[in-house]
């Protein structure tokens, strides 16, 4: 599946159209927890509104396998494409 992840990765870099921000979240929190697992350290500060929303998109996927998050990630990818 690691193929098929980092293929859909480079395929979500050349969508058709731009998706929403609630869209590219969740592609950001689920390729980051297919490829890294559970968010760690100190969420950013105040005025730092996008780490701070990509973190805790990330950090709602906590105890997700990784696994599972790349198959979610692949599946999301494939229907932004179309496919």
């Amino acid at each position: 599946m690691a193929t098929t992840f980092e293929q859909a990765r480079a395929e979500s870099m050349d969508l058709p159209k731009k998706p929403d921000n609630m869209t590219l979240l969740k592609l950001y929190s689920l390729y980051k927890q297919g490829q890294e697992g559970d968010v760690s350290g100190d969420a950013p500060g105040g005025f730092d509104m996008v780490g701070k929303a990509k973190y805790n998109a990330w950090e709602a996927l906590r105890g997700t396998p990784k696994e599972e998050a790349q198959r979610q990630y692949i599946e999301l990818v494939n229907t932004l494409r179309g496919k």
